[in-house]
Formats: C-alpha cells, structure tokens, sequence
C-alpha cells in the first residue's frame, strides 16, 4: 500500500510514524511497535511488515515541530491493504518434482551402500541406505526436503502385497556422490513388544535395514513440499529433529555448508542456521561428526545444539529433551523468529510436537506474547515447518 504525498500533506522527504502489530510487533495487539520512516521508504516498510503478517494499525506525519493530528491507516488510498495486511498466500517453489513414480508402476532403484549410522554406546538400528536411481524413464528427481515412498517386497498378512511407507530424504538433490543419480535415507529399525510381550519389528524398517548392496527396490514418489528451504541466501533456518528426523536437516545442511555443493547450486547460504538435535546417548546423534565440521567451519553461520535424554540433566534435574533447550534459548529463538526471513523445521516422532509447543507457549509468555496466536501466523506466513510420523 502506498500513502500519496497529496493525502499525507507532505512531501516525499517528510517524516511517518507507522503503528503495527503482528509478528514483528509481538504477535499480540497489546504489544504494538513504532517505526519512524520517511514517505521515500513507506512502501519499503509496508512490504516488510506484511511479509512478516504485521497488522498496521495507524500512519501519521511526523513532523519536526509540533506533531499533526494522526491520520487513519483506513484514509489511505488503498485501505484494504493497510487496514487487514494478510500474511502474504504461499508461493509454489519453482520446478518441484511430485509423483515421478506412483505405487502401481514404481522406479526400481539399486541399493549401493546400507551401512549403520548408530556409534558405540548408542541404543537401536539405524541405517544410512543409498539408491541408484540411474536409467529412469523419466529420471527420478527431487529436492531437499521431500520424501520417497519404499514398498518392500513380500505380503501381508491378507495375502495383498505390502503398501509403501514414506522416508524423508537424507541427501541433496545431487546425491551422495553429486552425480545426480543417487537418493539416500536414513532407516531407523522399528521394534516394539505386543500386548502378548512378543518382539515385533517394523515390516519396511527391517527389509530396508537388512537389504544388500546390489538388490533391487520399489521406489515412488518424491513427494512434499512441507519442508523445503526457502529460496533466500539470507533467511536464517531454525532445525529441532529428533532421531531419524534429522534426514530433512542432513539435506539442508549439505547444500549450505559442502562445498561441492555451494559450486554445483550456485546458491550461496549467508543466514543463520541453527540445529537442535535431540537423542538419547551420544552415539544416537546422526551424522554428528559432519555437524561438527560445519560448525567449524562455518563458526558465523552454523550452531549445534543437542539435547541427550540419557546422559544430561535439565534445569530441573531431569533427562534433557529438545524442548529443554528449546527453554533454555527462547530469548534467541524468539529474537530471530521476530526477523521474517526467519524460519522452522521440526521433524521426528509425532511425540515430539506437544514437548515443543508447551516449551514454545511457556517462552512466548515469558515476553508478553501467546504462542496459539503467534504460531498460526508463522505457519500462514510459511515460516513454519513440521514433519512428524
């Protein structure tokens, strides 16, 4: 929305103070934020405040002497624009692959590697398995952020073939080897004991974790677009992943911090990226040394924070979960989550959702702000990002 110099009584040089609330003002309307700006840069300012879902409240002259009388954001040539400021519709990511390969005419991909991911001392089965995805008619291609569909082979107890189980992506776009003919995942082996106290293990998990180099897989897909990274260099990404929920975080990693594929993207990260990865022992934290050797690397751009449920104690002497962490930096969190470039990626087990919001409410309301409010706004603003099985 523009004001005109004629409506506003000035000229483009003089002075507006602009009221607004919303995510960049606090989330809430009794918590509002004032910003003086000349008529030059009003339209720069409108453009911010509702990529972000601010609601402007009113615009005024400021000028050096005494102050005029305010004038009403619904006075303004374009009302609409100002009075309601809706957080702009989601725009569809450019050249997204979805459904190459469906369930009844899969892509058959070769297993190259399947090797374990859990270190000494660490509980479960975890398996980094890799595809050949070479010879595809058309090629199987996606992104960083999407998913693969694995029907394992064999029937069910009915006698029907086995229905596919989705797998987040634990690779780039360009693969492990950057040859962009390869998809990784990452496997956890499911177990579980039945009401009769009999061990059960997962039908998909376990043909994926005992699988050979050299065998052949139904694959379908990609599918999703929940979870992919914004467009900007600049935006700053917020990660809380939990066991094999890291694979999505894995993708995104890679593509900002290797340095093959900062070359083969053309896409050069300059934000902030933030990983809380939550686990129960030391060995069960993923892909750990990579993170490690970003977060060397890349000490401006990059922070680590983990959260080991069987080995650290939160503030209350309790096992430290990611929601802990989540309490203990909700200052910075929040600090961020006020910047629009600013987004969030959760991913792991469905669990995980009530331990995150509960640590989300409690520091939202240590600033003076409601998080059921606030998280609705982020999540219209597609800022916020969850992926949960």
């Amino acid at each position: 929305m523009r004001v005109s110099v004629a409506t506003a009584g000035g000229t483009s040089s003089s002075l507006f103070t602009v009221v607004a609330s919303g995510i960049q003002a606090g989330s809430g309307p009794s918590v509002i934020r004032t910003y003086r700006v000349a008529m030059s840069g009003l339209n720069d300012l409108y453009k911010r405040l509702s990529a972000s879902g601010a609601r402007i409240i009113n615009v005024s002259p400021a000028s050096e002497g005494s102050p005029a009388a305010p004038v009403s954001a619904s006075s303004a040539p374009a009302p609409q624009a100002v009075t309601s400021a809706p957080a702009p519709k989601k725009k569809p990511h450019a050249n997204v692959p979805v459904n190459t390969y469906k369930p009844k005419t899969p892509f058959l991909g070769t297993v190259t590697e399947n090797y374990p991911l859990v270190a000494e001392g660490g509980i479960g089965r975890v398996q980094h398995i890799t595809f050949d995805l070479s010879g595809g008619e058309p090629q199987l291609e996606y992104i960083e952020g999407q998913s693969i569909g694995i029907i394992p082979e064999g029937e069910d107890a009915n006698g029907k073939p086995h229905k596919l189980r989705l797998y987040s992506i634990a690779s780039t776009r360009h693969g492990d080897n950057y040859q962009d003919n390869t998809v990784s995942l990452c496997v956890r082996q499911l177990e579980y004991k039945n009401e009769a106290g009999e061990q059960i293990y997962g039908v998909c998990s376990t043909y994926l974790c005992d699988i050979e180099p050299g065998s052949k897989v139904k694959i379908t897909g990609p599918v999703g677009k929940e979870m992919l990274l914004p467009d900007d260099e600049d935006a700053n990404i917020i990660m809380l992943a939990t066991g094999t929920g890291i694979a999505p975080m894995r993708t995104y990693l890679r593509r900002m911090f290797e340095s093959r594929e900062r070359g083969a993207n053309g896409w050069n990260f300059r934000g902030k990226a933030w990983l809380f990865m939550g686990a129960p022992k030391t060995g069960n934290l993923l892909y750990d040394e990579d993170f490690l050797h970003y977060e060397k690397e890349f000490p401006d751009n990059f922070r680590y924070t983990k959260a080991i449920s069987r080995e650290q104690q939160n503030a209350k002497g309790g096992r430290m979960y990611i929601q802990d962490r989540v309490l203990e930096h909700a200052e910075e969190i929040f600090a961020m989550i006020e910047d629009p470039k600013t987004h969030v990626y959760m991913c792991g087990l469905r669990g995980m959702e009530p331990g995150i919001d509960e640590a989300m409410t409690a520091a939202a309301a240590a600033k003076g702000l409601d998080w059921s409010e606030l998280r609705p706004q982020l999540k219209k603003a597609d800022r916020w990002h969850v992926e949960t099985y």
